[in-house]
């Protein structure tokens, strides 16, 4: 199956990277929950392969925008240990309503190269935005996502239509039943705040999370899942790993985001499902719980967060 796109030249330059070898395999298999196989070098068949054979499936196949959202569904449809996510990343909904370049909206390395993008301004936004709810349609999606709030590269010119679009997901994903899946970048009062004035969703999940204790300690009192990315493993990620030590065991998914954040000892090669392994151990040893006690709890949520 061809894809959608390929990513910017920093992804085309780690890509080019020898992969990391694969790890021991986990006993007790894990979802990779959040993955973009459109931005990785192997073929969707070779990738759900290796992931496999360490032990991790299914795999949640994440869209950015509508190209990519569209790719997921029909990979989904063809892999039965693939799931798709269907969303506007929160730095596309700027870019459609204000085009490329304009106040407020970043040049992004990551840009999906070659991709269709809806007529600009509101009705464009309008435009995307009824796609996404149409594929939200399809058996094989099972999440609302990415969408949130990214404050990195967005400026304050562009958060007008960054929450806009979040909240038009939000929406979606309670008219659909389907979890939300948020990207939060620098912005986790605004995402709290906007859960809040909308209502969220009955499942909520913080993708690659990025907080800190006090943050972890928010999502529990309110159920939301907290899904670890490769970071967790970095030698500077202490507010992370002190995030995982408080973040309930039920309340816990790991991710790749790949092909970014590979986790340690690899980080800055190319990332993939087959590496999962390293985060959930990563996870293990800050909460201080045996590896098979926390996948069986992770898979069994990923089960509950994503209907499996």
């Amino acid at each position: 199956m061809s894809k959608s796109k390929r990513g910017g030249s920093a992804v085309r330059q780690r890509n080019a990277q020898q992969p990391p070898p694969a790890p021991e395999p986990l006993r007790v298999a894990v979802a990779d929950s959040h993955t973009h196989m459109d931005m990785q070098s192997p073929e969707v068949a070779e990738i759900v392969a290796a992931a496999a054979a360490v032990g991790v499936s299914p795999l949640i196949q994440v869209g950015v925008d509508v190209t990519s959202s569209r790719w997921a569904t029909e990979v989904a449809a063809q892999y039965p240990h693939v799931w798709a996510a269907v969303a506007l990343h929160p730095n596309e909904a700027p870019r459609i309503v204000h085009g490329d370049g304009a106040p407020g909206v970043e040049a992004d390395d990551t840009d999906w190269a070659g991709k269709h993008r809806p007529a600009g301004g509101q009705a464009g936004l309008e435009e995307a935005l009824a796609e996404i709810d149409r594929l939200a349609e399809l058996a094989v999606v099972r999440a609302v996502g990415e969408t949130g709030l990214d404050y990195f590269r967005t400026g304050p010119e562009g958060a007008a239509a960054q929450q806009e679009s979040f909240r038009r997901h939000i929406d979606l994903a309670k008219r659909h039943d389907l979890a939300v899946m948020i990207h939060d970048r620098d912005a986790h009062e605004d995402v709290l705040r906007l859960l809040r004035e909308e209502g969220a969703p009955e499942r909520v999940i913080f993708h690659c999370f990025s907080g800190d204790a006090d943050l972890a300690k928010i999502c529990a009192e309110h159920g939301y899942f907290m899904s670890f990315a490769g970071n967790v493993t970095f030698a500077s990620a202490h507010e992370l790993r002190e995030a995982a030590e408080v973040a309930p065991p039920e309340l816990i998914l790991v991710e790749t985001d790949a092909p970014f954040l590979t986790p340690k000892p690899y980080r800055g090669r190319p990332n993939a499902p087959y590496l999962i392994p390293y985060t959930l151990r990563a996870v293990a040893e800050a909460k201080g719980m045996a590896e098979d006690t926390l996948a069986a709890t992770v898979a069994d949520n990923a089960r509950r967060a994503f209907g499996l």
